[in-house]
């Protein structure tokens, strides 16, 4: 897939396919490092921690990226060098800067300043959930679409306007990810809680009154959470999985064709862990049919948290000039989407 630069953006004379961007990944459970060129994905390399009991903690979180980040550093250069490339065609080191959590983003940004330094490359700092945005769009061709991000932190949709990603709705609590991963942890699923969650719905048919949580263009979901834990003591398990989701996602599917009417576009981008869901899917396609618009989402491998969408943001960044220096790259556990000034666009 070949990059498209609004006129004036790019040096075309000093630009080439063969430079390279590196990406490292890191706000969570997944320290992933992806290399691009303008024209295709070269190279990715992955290392996800999983927990052996309970949820993600923090500190172990980072402490797994630590102790796998060579590794898995030299694994995408080789895959790299296979293509014909060396560590002379990296332009630049691009690097989750935020939101997420902090201990996993110091690593992160710690061995990206190193990278950067030791190659003579230019660092840039990329938004964490603006990264999803700018896949999807690279992956499926939507021009300007409505995003429906959904992943364990983050719950918003979100669209392009006047030189930002604006959050049209979010969540007023938590992330959609985390109310399926906590409901999961609380009847004895394994981690993480979303696959398993829609297995066990896919046996049952039968719905069981949920609370339906939504307050103008946003959602909430920890009354749902605590609602579908009551009603797990007293049901099977699968008719509060197929409820828990039936509810959850009717909530989004909502509030996305409401940011659809809202903003007259006619494309909606689904990216986010949680989107893998294959009644999420079902249900937005049906809705996006219903109003004309068209359904868009990237490859499963691009939807999780991975290196690839951090390379790829970071060469829009790089070719409209947003790197930052070492000393103003400390990491930003909070940073949201409508905070970045978007002049690739």
């Amino acid at each position: 897939m070949r990059i498209d630069y609004p006129a004036g953006s790019v040096d075309t004379q000093n630009s080439s396919k063969n430079e390279l961007i590196l990406g490292i990944e890191g706000t969570a459970w997944n320290l992933s490092i992806g290399i691009v060129s303008s024209e295709e994905v070269i190279s990715s390399a992955e290392s996800p921690y999983i927990p052996k009991s309970g949820g993600i903690h923090p500190r172990e979180a980072a402490q797994h990226h630590a102790d796998v980040i060579l590794r898995v550093l030299r694994e995408a250069l080789e895959k790299m060098r296979e293509k014909g490339y060396c560590e002379k065609d990296i332009r630049a080191v691009a690097f989750s800067i935020g939101p997420g959590l902090g201990p996993c983003l110091r690593v992160v940004a710690t061995s990206a300043r190193a990278l950067a330094l030791k190659w003579g490359v230019p660092l840039i700092g990329v938004n964490h959930c603006i990264a999803h945005v700018e896949i999807g769009r690279w992956m499926t061709g939507a021009e300007d679409p409505i995003v429906l991000y959904l992943s364990g932190a983050n719950s918003q949709v979100l669209g392009y306007m006047a030189g930002r990603y604006r959050i049209f709705g979010e969540t007023l609590d938590i992330g959609l990810g985390n109310a399926l991963d906590k409901f999961a942890r609380a009847v004895g699923l394994r981690h993480p809680g979303g696959p398993e969650i829609e297995r066990l719905a896919e046996r049952s048919s039968k719905y069981l009154p949920l609370p339906y949580t939504v307050k103008g263009m946003d959602f909430a979901f920890s009354g749902i959470l605590s609602a579908a834990k009551r009603l797990a003591k007293e049901h099977p398990l699968e008719d509060v999985c197929y409820s828990l989701q039936e509810t959850v996602f009717a909530m989004c599917t909502e509030v996305a064709e409401r940011a659809l009417a809202l903003s007259e576009k006619n494309e909606l981008l689904l990216v986010g862990g949680v989107g893998m869901n294959r009644r999420l899917q079902r249900m937005l396609r049906e809705m996006c049919k219903d109003r004309g618009a068209s359904f868009h989402m990237p490859p499963p491998e691009y939807m999780k948290d991975n290196g690839v969408m951090i390379a790829y943001t970071g060469l829009l960044m790089l070719k409209s000039g947003c790197t930052i220096k070492i000393e103003d790259s400390g990491v930003r556990p909070d940073y949201r989407p409508d905070e970045v000034e978007v002049r690739w666009r």
